[in-house]
């Protein structure tokens, strides 16, 4: 991320981060710009005194300072060419159908300024062929390339073993792109 993101003015959205600490260790880094985008209410709640308001309890006043978004990715209304940076740990390879799919990279080439980053992060050929009773898509660098076409300039990727709670291991496929200026 702090390649990615070298300004502590960049404006950043994590999607799918409801319950992660990304958020947690880029307000500790001084970044000021801040949208966590996730589909659960409970995971990212701004209502006072929502039960499972995970998130906004473990920051405490520092929440105040990040917009949070409760909606899915692929119908969400964001800004055009707001973000710097789109950071994406394990929500892509959820979208199973093509159709999702082609929605979410028109999100991204229309929220993210060309010249910003999107760093993605897959269930790589390895990795599950299910999370939490839901299917996904595998991918490696070429069929997630593929998919993004090539308005995406792919800098880096890298494979990770995850190993999780529940003392089990998944393979992420990491991939960092730059926005091609058109």
């Amino acid at each position: 991320m702090e390649r990615a993101a070298p300004d502590l003015n960049a404006t950043i959205i994590d999607i799918g981060g409801g319950e992660a600490t990304l958020v947690d260790d880029l307000i500790e880094r001084g970044y000021q710009h801040l949208n966590v985008l996730d589909i659960s209410q409970a995971a990212i709640s701004q209502r006072e005194g929502f039960a499972n308001d995970t998130t906004r309890q473990r920051l405490s006043t520092v929440a105040e300072r990040i917009n949070w978004l409760v909606t899915h990715i692929v119908t969400a209304d964001l800004p055009s060419q707001q973000y710097d940076v789109w950071h994406d740990r394990a929500v892509f390879h959820f979208l199973t159908l093509p159709a999702q799919r082609a929605a979410y990279v028109r999100q991204v080439l229309d929220a993210v300024k060309p010249g910003g980053h999107v760093i993605i992060a897959t269930f790589g050929l390895d990795g599950l062929e299910k999370c939490s009773g839901l299917k996904i898509v595998r991918y490696n660098a070429g069929s997630l390339q593929a998919e993004f076409g090539d308005r995406f300039q792919l800098l880096e990727t890298s494979m990770e073993l995850h190993k999780t709670p529940f003392d089990t291991t998944q393979q992420f496929l990491y991939c960092h792109y730059l926005i091609a200026i058109p």
